[in-house]
């Protein structure tokens, strides 16, 4: 019997041993599957944590193209003012240069005029003295032409 207790035990043995070496495999095969969740459970929330950043910086580019739009929009606004005022200006400038030179028009047109009446003044006044010089003076002019139209 001992061969037989022997064996009893010997295979007692080894069913405790496979026992024990299954419990030992599903306890790491436990912690594989574990390991793996957690894995599976930080790629999912990395994953999200980065389709979030995503949204946030598609949110600040947004804001950003906005902001530089609204800038851009002010700039065109602030050029369209200037120009309009500069052509504003031109126009009044434009103006003043115009009521100027009327007036220097007539200014000069005064003094032209005012020139050609002082040289027939003169030419009047040298007139007379070639008449005095050759005896015509005192005549009115009604006698010059009865003289003319008695020859």
């Amino acid at each position: 019997m001992s061969s037989h207790d022997s064996s009893y035990k010997a295979g007692e043995a080894k069913g405790h041993a496979q026992e024990k070496t299954g419990r030992a495999a599903e306890t790491v095969k436990d912690k594989a599957h574990g390991a793996r969740d957690k894995a599976a459970e930080a790629a999912d929330a990395t994953k999200d944590r980065s389709h979030e950043a995503k949204q946030q910086t598609g949110s600040y580019v947004g804001a950003a193209k906005e902001k530089a739009g609204g800038a851009a929009q002010t700039a065109r606004d602030k050029a369209a003012a200037a120009a309009e005022a500069t052509k504003e200006k031109a126009s009044e400038m434009a103006e003043s240069g115009k009521e100027t030179a009327q007036a220097g028009k007539d200014n000069t047109g005064g003094f032209l005029q005012k020139t050609g009446e002082q040289v027939k003044g003169m030419a009047q006044g040298a007139a007379d003295a070639v008449k005095q010089t050759f005896g015509m003076a005192g005549e009115d002019e009604e006698d010059v032409h009865k003289k003319r139209d008695n020859y």
